[in-house]
């Protein structure tokens, strides 16, 4: 159901806003991720370093596919298997992707558990930025008394009521060539059930 809350926070995405929401984890600062500005702006509200990327959410698999060369059958498996959910998948970006949001040269993307994100970027239809609610090097946010905290007066921020219920981050994956992949980051869907997935699909 679209709210007003939420119909409010689409469009302050599309003015070039940046809107912290919670995920099924923790809150994250999210912006248009086709707007370099607002791109640039989360970056600067968090004060983070430019060598370290965002990942994206997407509302589906299809949004996907806008942002990356290609997606490998393994890939696409695996988002099948997992999303929505903890796992982000890091793949070569297409050429459209933000410098800002590139890690060696991938974008890491994933469709949000069920959750106030996952209404958000669903409810506004494109990628969004993913990267924690807290200035760089602090502990993340769970609730939106912790962003106001952290952000309050430094720029067009606009918090969506909620709290997240912390836990294990998404487990980051890469995926190489010929269906090479390795963890980057261990998290909420550990690295056991992943090679059994990828076993499995191999078998079939």
């Amino acid at each position: 159901m679209i709210t007003t809350e939420l119909t409010k926070a689409v469009e302050h995405l599309q003015a070039g806003g940046v809107v912290a929401v919670a995920t099924e984890t923790y809150f994250s600062l999210c912006a248009d991720a086709r707007r370099p500005s607002a791109v640039e702006a989360v970056f600067a509200l968090k004060g983070r370093e430019e060598a370290r990327a965002s990942a994206l959410l997407v509302p589906d698999a299809e949004s996907w596919r806008t942002l990356v060369r290609e997606v490998p059958p393994m890939a696409g498996r695996l988002a099948t298997r997992f999303w929505p959910g903890p796992l982000t998948i890091a793949l070569p970006a297409a050429e459209a992707v933000h410098p800002l949001l590139r890690w060696r040269g991938k974008i890491a993307v994933r469709v949000p558990g069920p959750s106030k994100a996952l209404d958000l970027v669903r409810a506004f239809g494109g990628p969004l930025t993913a990267t924690s609610a807290n200035p760089s090097g602090a502990p993340s946010s769970l609730s939106e008394d912790d962003v106001r905290a952290y952000f309050e007066g430094r720029g067009a921020l606009l918090v969506i009521e909620g709290r997240a219920t912390g836990g294990m981050p998404s487990t980051v994956l890469e995926c190489g060539e010929a269906g090479a992949w390795s963890i980057v980051r261990a998290g909420a869907v550990p690295a056991s059930v992943i090679e059994a997935v990828i076993a499995e699909e191999a078998a079939a």
